[in-house]
């Protein structure tokens, strides 16, 4: 016998009054009422038990959002982006849809669209760093990728430390020295130079641990580069990657997109870095910078800049000969410059001592044979003095 039943028969049977069945029975009195009139108009049937749900629900989400919902799912799933609430939340308030990030993930977990991962540490465990300022601190790096034909390129990226602003992406056939300088100052030029950079101990960035043990080699073109505009450089501990976490976190979401988008030859796959860069920086929202786009937040406030220094502390000293034009060539900050020794003294071995950018030759006797004062935008030198 149902509960409603028990209080009717009370009233109908026993004889009770709606105030004696309500204390009976710990029930309120304007429920024994409801029901002894329901039994009035319905006979048997106010018996059974009636649910609690609201004939309407006028905050229910519409179907049109909720399908829209799994729409961009499917979508950002299928062109390799990220495709979590906070995303799709995001997406459909620049759409014009108000709708909770709760809600968001309701609908998904409803559709079989979430997959748990109970592997993953608590975000309040981690540990951040960030620059301060745009242009504060910048993180480069570079990773390899096969197109559709099974040739290997390479991808260098530059990202903002501070922003997660992705400067500069551009694929090469193989990353060098001059790639490293050229992408550098094209990102430079765009944007500004930064205070300070940050990379691994790749050659290519950086020749510390070059020559032995402890690092003789001499600094290659942007580390000549970097100290010539008074630029901070940093370089993490060998082995141990996580320093320049957010560029490497970077390479887990392109390649991603990359997976989705096949490419057969550097151009395609420039074309699809493009549009990841466009949509990386404008479009996807940044759980580490409050869910804003990078763009965003590289503009928000000013940018941090370098001092050029007086003297950058820059000491090289090179071995070479005359060649019959009565020239020197010397690679500086990744250009081929060329030193006018002059012809009389074409076939002669020389020395070239450099300090920042000063440039003595001499021959082996000790004789000053020119002086230079180097300019990095010039590929001729003239002597400023002649021996």
């Amino acid at each position: 016998m149902s509960k409603p039943e028990v209080l009717i028969k009370a009233v109908t049977v026993q004889g009770l009054s709606y105030g004696e069945v309500a204390r009976r029975y710990g029930v309120s009195k304007t429920l024994v009422h409801r029901l002894h009139h329901r039994w009035l108009e319905e006979g048997d049937a106010a018996f059974q038990r009636r649910s609690s749900r609201p004939h309407s629900s006028p905050t229910r989400t519409s179907a049109a959002i909720q399908e829209r919902v799994l729409a961009l799912r499917d979508q950002l799933t299928a062109d390799g982006l990220d495709a979590g609430c906070d995303t799709i939340h995001t997406h459909l308030a620049g759409e014009g849809h108000t709708i909770g990030k709760a809600t968001v993930w309701r609908i998904l977990k409803r559709a079989d669209r979430i997959t748990p991962q109970p592997q993953k540490r608590p975000r309040s465990s981690y540990l951040r760093f960030a620059a301060d300022r745009p242009n504060q601190m910048w993180q480069s790096d570079f990773t390899h990728w096969t197109l559709t034909t099974g040739v290997g390129v390479e991808i260098i990226g530059w990202l903002d430390d501070h922003s997660r602003y992705l400067l500069h992406l551009t694929a090469h056939r193989r990353v060098s020295g001059r790639t490293v300088t050229d992408t550098f100052t094209a990102a430079a030029d765009e944007h500004g130079y930064p205070a300070s950079t940050l990379t691994d101990n790749g050659m290519v960035y950086t020749t510390r641990y070059a020559g032995t043990a402890t690092g003789t080699g001499n600094p290659n073109a942007f580390e000549t580069l970097l100290a010539l505009y008074g630029i901070a450089q940093k370089n993490g501990l060998p082995y141990k990657p996580t320093t320049q976490g957010k560029i490497e976190r970077l390479w887990q979401t392109l390649k991603k997109h990359l997976h989705a988008h096949p490419a057969a030859t550097v151009e395609e796959l420039q074309a699809v870095l493009d549009g990841f860069r466009d949509y990386y920086n404008t479009r996807r929202p940044h759980r580490a910078i409050s869910r804003r786009t990078p763009a965003f937040a590289y503009e928000l406030i000013p940018k941090a800049f370098p001092t050029a220094p007086d003297d950058p502390n820059l000491w090289r000293v090179r071995y070479d000969r005359v060649d019959p034009g009565g020239k020197v060539s010397l690679r500086y900050a990744n250009r081929m410059l060329h030193l006018g020794v002059g012809r009389p003294h074409a076939g002669t071995d020389i020395i070239v001592l450099i300090h920042n950018t000063e440039a003595t030759v001499i021959d082996p006797d000790g004789t000053v044979l020119s002086e230079h004062r180097i300019d990095p935008e010039r590929t001729y030198q003239p002597a400023t003095k002649n021996g």
